[in-house]
């Protein structure tokens, strides 16, 4: 079960721009797209989760070229000095940021990720006085196991003003 929310979920079928907050995450990384190696950045993040006693956050975000995965620490194992991280499992501090978020209802799929994606696009596009500062990416609420038309996601887009 999951320790807290790092920050706050956006609803299916919504487009809002939010601010996510600084944090300290655990980050695995792939030469490869996400998609196709998901299940062991997943593998190599849990098994730091494991080994650390690190309680599980939500959600997971996953960049997709290079293959990313990253989770927040809660806040007590982010002061931790004692994490061991193998694997190619890092610890990396992140700033407050904005994006523009779109919620999705449905599997997590390289389609579904690719179709949000570009209504994001569209919807800041549409938004007077912001600017796309990067790539998308996916936000993952639910685990692995449960069943795919009640998972949650997301899709990020970092923006600011301009």
């Amino acid at each position: 079960m999951a320790y807290e929310a790092a920050y706050p979920m956006t609803e299916a079928g919504v487009c809002e721009i939010k601010t996510l907050p600084a944090g300290v995450l655990l980050e695995a990384r792939s030469e490869g797209e996400y998609f196709r190696e998901n299940n062991g950045l997943f593998r190599r993040l849990f098994e730091a989760i494991q080994k650390n006693q690190v309680p599980m956050t939500t959600p997971v975000e996953a960049g997709i070229r290079p293959g990313t995965m990253v989770f927040y620490l809660d806040p007590k194992s982010a002061k931790r000095t004692d994490l061991v991280l193998q694997g190619g499992v890092r610890r990396r501090e992140v700033e407050e940021r904005l994006v523009a978020s779109i919620g999705i209802r449905g599997g997590y799929s390289k389609e579904s990720f690719e179709e949000n994606s570009k209504k994001l696009i569209d919807w800041v596009r549409s938004q007077p006085g912001w600017k796309v500062t990067g790539e998308p990416y996916a936000v993952y609420w639910n685990s692995p196991f449960m069943i795919w038309f009640l998972k949650r996601s997301e899709v990020h887009l970092p923006i600011q003003k301009g």
